[in-house]
């Protein structure tokens, strides 16, 4: 039976988590590690990639260790990681040549103004199905060439590499013997050409990133390398890769147009199976692959936003309002309202469907009987609200209306932030057995090439609810508490 698990790594934005599952998809052994935050500027935010490896390795062996099993018990390795954030290092040597540039990083934003000046968005859009806008990886690239000494010249030579954070891990666990990614984390480059599901040229050219430095492109599932003896005591198959937002939707099990997955973590990211067809969106949503199996990709309309679990982070960390996430939701239900406070948590701009770098945080509507409880509860409300902007510009697209949202991610252990999902979206929330279905997507797609589990109709028959919340806010109240959110963010935005 023990040739019948998987190990996953979740490598994400603040932490790095290994999860062994088993041929059920239930969790064997767990190992987390925390890492440091950089932050050099406004608006800047770095990790140390060094910081990640070792974590890397240290999760991979305590769950092995916690789950009671070896290197060789294990069929197959996956990965799954925060997107966008890029990392360069050299070719000969495996280091990088600067901290990771994080996501939601903003010090490209004036670049990616000028770029939008010049009309490039449509054919930007049009082929990659995004926006021009620094939180994707184009732009960080050209700024590490451009600001480490002598950087552009060896990349032209093709003596560095780059990648995102699976790319730069799957180099590490293979010595150096794999530099490839998968299409989900290629299609959040602004350089993959999602319909021809290639590297773009005239992007290359555009954004200007030496196709040199650019990783080979793989399914999800499928082999991608082997971990070296050493690191584990004997070689495992590194058979799946995602993004952690694409991870979490197969996790969910999302495999038929419609339905819809939403994870709460770090940021929000909500994405939508729209099936086979990429479809461009009118409503400043991300038109992206959500997976890809023997060379057929799926698509998904995604919205993103980027701070929900970060906000509660602040509380905990700065404001020190709670000492523990999970206090949030007793000092939410404390208050029978959130007496008109809305928090705003644009602290690295705002994403969809705004997406306005220039816009910084704020908390409204204060006065001298706002309490820390009407503030925790304000940046709670503010996760829902987000959810309910993404979903609207979705249907307004043409998606078809889900059912119901099945939702994952640490934040969703709080019931409370769960039934005011609900009742801002006026629709069932759907929260699983497993909610770090990020992981649990990453083993589905490492354990698909393997034979660990059979096909998308298992992994769909063993998907299971743990608890539905139905909504029971009247209309009224809902358009009410919505249009104070929207009056809210319209204080906020830079009015680019």
């Amino acid at each position: 039976m023990s040739a019948r698990h998987v190990i996953a790594l979740d490598q994400g934005t603040t932490s790095t988590r290994a999860i062994v599952f088993d041929a059920a998809g239930a969790v064997r052994g767990v190992a987390q590690r925390e890492f440091p935050q950089h932050y050099p500027a406004d608006g800047w935010v770095e990790h140390d990639a060094e910081d990640i490896w070792r974590d890397t390795q240290t999760v991979l062996r305590e769950a092995l260790a916690r789950a009671g099993l070896r290197a060789q018990d294990i069929a197959a390795l996956g990965i799954t990681n925060q997107r966008e954030t890029t990392v360069v290092w050299d070719r000969a040597t495996g280091q990088p040549i600067h901290r990771a540039i994080v996501w939601q990083d903003r010090r490209t934003a004036d670049v990616c103004a000028q770029l939008r000046d010049t009309g490039a968005t449509t054919i930007v859009q049009a082929k990659t199905g995004l926006l021009i806008d620094s939180y994707f990886s184009a732009t960080k690239i050209a700024w590490l060439l451009d600001h480490v000494p002598g950087a552009r010249i060896r990349a032209e030579r093709g003596e560095l590499c780059f990648g995102t954070i699976d790319c730069f891990l799957l180099w590490r666990l293979t010595g150096g013997a794999s530099h490839a990614t998968d299409a989900t984390n290629a299609a959040r480059t602004m350089l993959f050409d999602i319909v021809r599901q290639q590297w773009d040229d005239d992007f290359c050219a555009l954004f200007r990133v030496p196709p040199a430095v650019l990783p080979e492109v793989r399914d999800c599932s499928g082999l991608f390398g082997a971990t070296t003896p050493d690191l584990l005591g004997s070689a495992i198959p590194i058979t799946g890769m995602a993004g952690d937002q694409q991870a979490a939707t197969f996790g969910q099990a999302c495999f038929q147009p419609g339905m819809m997955k939403s994870t709460y973590g770090t940021g929000c990211f909500a994405l939508v199976n729209i099936g086979d067809k990429p479809v461009i969106s009118n409503n400043r949503l991300l038109t992206t692959v959500a997976y890809r199996l023997n060379g057929k990709p799926t698509y998904a309309l995604e919205g993103s936003i980027f701070v929900a679990g970060a906000g509660v982070k602040w509380l905990r960390d700065k404001l020190k309002i709670v000492k523990d996430a999970a206090e949030t939701a007793a000092l939410a239900a404390s208050v029978p309202d959130g007496h008109g406070v809305y928090a705003v948590p644009a602290f690295v701009g705002l994403g969809a469907p705004y997406w306005d770098s220039a816009a910084r945080g704020a908390i409204l509507g204060l006065t001298l009987d706002s309490s820390a409880a009407h503030i925790a509860r304000a940046m709670l409300e503010a996760v829902a609200y987000q959810t309910r902007d993404l979903t609207g510009a979705m249907a307004a697209d043409g998606a078809a209306s889900a059912t119901a949202l099945r939702v994952d991610g640490g934040m969703v252990a709080n019931d409370w932030l769960c039934q005011f999902l609900a009742d801002m979206l006026n629709v069932a929330v759907e929260r699983p057995r497993v909610i770090e279905t990020t992981a649990l997507g990453a083993a589905y797609l490492a354990g698909l090439a393997v034979g660990v589990y059979p096909g998308l109709d298992a992994i769909s028959y063993a998907w299971q609810c743990e608890r539905r919340f139905e909504p029971r806010m009247g209309e009224q109240q809902r358009q009410h508490l919505y249009a104070g959110w929207q009056a809210a963010v319209k204080r906020v935005l830079s009015g680019e």
